[in-house]
C-alpha cells in the first residue's frame, strides 16, 4: 500500500487524487493528512521541503512533487494514459499542467502573504504581480483549453480553477465563461473531481 500525504485543499493532492481515480490506482494509496507548518509532522522527513504532495511507495522510496507523482502513477497503470506517449499531445499536455501548475502557486503567494503576515504589512506590489500571473493563465487557458482525451493538462486546469473557486470564491468565473463550460463538462466526465471538493470554511 502506498501512502499520500496531503491535505484536502491542496490543488496539488487534489491533482494526484484525481489521477489516481482516473488510472485505477485509488485503492492501492492511503491518504495522510500533513501538517505543513508543524516541525513534527512526519512530512518533513519524507519530503525535505516539508511540501505536499508526497507519495510514499511500497518500497519506502518518497517521490514529490506532484508533476513527479502523477506521471509515476501513469507509468504505474501501463504509462500513455494521462501522459501522452507522442509529441506533441505530450508537450501539450506538460505545457498546460505547468500552466496550471504556476496558477496554483501564484495563489498560494496571495494566500500565504496573507496569512503569514499582518495586514498592515502586505505588499500590494507583490500581491498585484502574482494576481497577473493568475489572470494571464487564466487569459491563455480560455484561449486555449485543454481539448481532446482527457491528460494530465485537463486534470491540473481543472484543479487550479477549483483551487480559485475554493480560495477566492469564484471571482474568476464571471469573465471567463468558456472556463466556466469546460470545467463543468471535465467534471461530468470525471467522477473524481466532485469527490475530491473541499467547502470553504
Amino acid at each position: 500500500m502506498m501512502k499520500l500525504r496531503s491535505a484536502p485543499p491542496s490543488p496539488f493532492g487534489r491533482k494526484v487524487k484525481i489521477a489516481a481515480a482516473i488510472l485505477g490506482l485509488t485503492g492501492q494509496i492511503e491518504v495522510i493528512t500533513a501538517d505543513t507548518t508543524n516541525p513534527g509532522d512526519p512530512l518533513r522527513r519524507d519530503n525535505p521541503l516539508g511540501k505536499i504532495p508526497c507519495l510514499i511507495l511500497a518500497d519506502g522510496t518518497n517521490v514529490y512533487d506532484s508533476r513527479v507523482i502523477v506521471e509515476h502513477l501513469d507509468h504505474m497503470a501501463g504509462g500513455n494514459k494521462i501522459f501522452p506517449a507522442a509529441y506533441p499531445a505530450r508537450l501539450q499536455a506538460l505545457t498546460r499542467q505547468a500552466l496550471a501548475d504556476g496558477i496554483c502557486d501564484a495563489a498560494l503567494c496571495i494566500i500565504y502573504e496573507q496569512r503569514w503576515r499582518t495586514a498592515e504589512m502586505h505588499d500590494a506590489k507583490w500581491l498585484a504581480h502574482q494576481q497577473g500571473k493568475i489572470d494571464r493563465g487564466l487569459a491563455e487557458l480560455t484561449a486555449h483549453p485543454p481539448a481532446g482525451a482527457i491528460n494530465i493538462g485537463h486534470i491540473a486546469t481543472a484543479c487550479a480553477l477549483g483551487y480559485l473557486d475554493l480560495r477566492f470564491a469564484g471571482t474568476w468565473r464571471a469573465a471567463h465563461p468558456v472556463l466556466v463550460a469546460w470545467l463543468d463538462d471535465f467534471a461530468s466526465q470525471v467522477p473524481s473531481f466532485a469527490k475530491t471538493k473541499v467547502e470553504p470554511s
